[in-house]
């Protein structure tokens, strides 16, 4: 269904490094990004323009946009949040979604990668040691930094800082012309090398996806589409919110797949039970 056709990456950030050569031996597929496509136009982690859609809606538009203005009917796109883990107080979390367009087909696969793995950060900073600091904590320099003013202030901006020099000399100038600066991490990732392997990782997901194929129609993204809970308690045999079964269905016919205990075990510790540990 793929194979030797092309497919469009939506990127301006080289995210085609990671995608590339994933897509390409896992689907058959010929990878090329549209040259000026800029996916700013939908919004900027620094704020200069807001995300208007939630981030699988802006990664729709940002897969259609590069397919029309590259003429094609294959794309990939990705979209990026970063904030406090959904589950896990207190944690930086990097949740990465991943949209795979064939408009021949009339088929959308969607995958999330949600990580815990990012250097996603930012500080109020008064002094050269506070920023040296800071930047080694967060794994400058192989890890972009930002400057700016303050942390909502979007007036004055220094983007992708990569080596020491730079840094020191942008932030005494910040710090002389403002008396505020103001730390964060780029998460641009050309210049996140940790948020780049949660999106390879969120490739490798969907080429598996891509590569599964409904039993009955055949069509490409058989994949989970529902989670039942339920997972009875080792001990007093109460159900938990622990997964009891994955639901997989096909987007195209009504085929339906259960699968009884998808993380191969048939109950749950007492410590997850809402009756043993209230």
């Amino acid at each position: 269904m793929f194979k030797g056709r092309g497919l469009v990456i939506a990127t301006k950030h080289e995210k085609e490094k990671v995608i590339a050569p994933l897509l390409e031996k896992g689907l058959g597929v010929v990878c090329f990004i549209q040259e000026g496509f800029d996916t700013d136009t939908l919004g900027t982690f620094t704020g200069e323009i807001e995300r208007e859609l939630d981030p699988i809606a802006a990664a729709r538009q940002k897969c259609l946009m590069a397919m029309e203005g590259s003429n094609c009917d294959l794309g990939i796109a990705s979209e990026g949040s970063f904030g406090p883990h959904p589950s896990i107080f207190f944690v930086s979390a990097d949740d990465e979604f991943l949209i795979f367009i064939d408009k021949k087909n009339k088929l959308e696969i969607i995958v999330r990668e949600l990580s815990t793995e990012t250097n996603f950060n930012g500080s109020d900073i008064k002094n050269e040691q506070e920023l040296l600091d800071f930047a080694d904590a967060v794994k400058f320099p192989s890890h972009g930094l930002i400057l700016r003013k303050s942390k909502t202030d979007n007036s004055y901006i220094i983007k992708g800082i990569t080596n020491l020099e730079d840094l020191k000399k942008s932030f005494h100038l910040m710090l002389e012309k403002f008396n505020t600066v103001y730390a964060e991490t780029d998460m641009r990732a050309m210049y996140n090398p940790s948020r780049m392997t949660v999106i390879k990782n969120a490739a490798k997901k969907l080429v598996d996806k891509v590569n599964s194929c409904c039993p009955q129609c055949n069509i490409p993204g058989f994949g989970v589409t529902d989670v039942k809970k339920g997972l009875e308690c080792s001990w007093c045999g109460s159900p938990t919110n622990s997964a009891l079964s994955f639901i997989y269905s096909c987007q195209k016919c009504p085929f339906e797949k259960e699968e009884m205990y998808p993380h191969k075990k048939t109950s749950e510790e007492p410590m997850y039970c809402d009756f043993c540990n209230p």
